[in-house]
């Protein structure tokens, strides 16, 4: 038996998001999500950061929107590095933080409006992705 063949029916591979390094820097020396998104709108990071601070403030709606945002633009991330629709996306590599704080994000906001099925959808792919990753967030 082939190793390939071991490894397909072990599932995908982890998909792992690249560094976004400049944006790290940026943080690090205490520019605001809101200043950076503009220079770097595919950081799904800065997207879930807009997203929590709009929660904090009780700004639901805004949540929502800043939550799909980072969702989309985190999938489209995803896809560019190899990801298929399925597979882990680990939380213990920092880069895909951002995508998975934005899902989380994103599951909170929709429920808060009252849509149905959403919430129910995120937090299976959330738990599909790392299944420890709504307890680090969390936490």
């Amino acid at each position: 038996m082939s190793d390939e063949f071991r490894k397909n029916l072990m599932g995908p591979e982890p998909t792992l998001l690249p560094a976004e390094t400049e944006v790290y820097q940026h943080l690090a020396l205490g520019q605001e999500a809101l200043d950076l998104v503009a220079k770097y709108p595919t950081s799904s990071l800065l997207w879930a950061i807009l997203a929590e601070e709009a929660w904090a403030d009780g700004r639901t709606i805004d949540s929502y929107a800043y939550s799909r945002v980072g969702y989309h633009r985190g999938l489209d991330s995803l896809r560019r590095n190899g990801w298929r629709g399925v597979g882990p996306i680990p939380w213990e590599h920092e880069p895909n933080r951002g995508f998975l704080r934005a899902l989380y994000s994103l599951g909170r906001a929709s429920a808060a409006i009252g849509e149905p099925e959403e919430p129910e959808r995120i937090e299976k792919f959330l738990n599909d992705s790392d299944p420890t990753a709504k307890a680090a967030i969390e936490g």
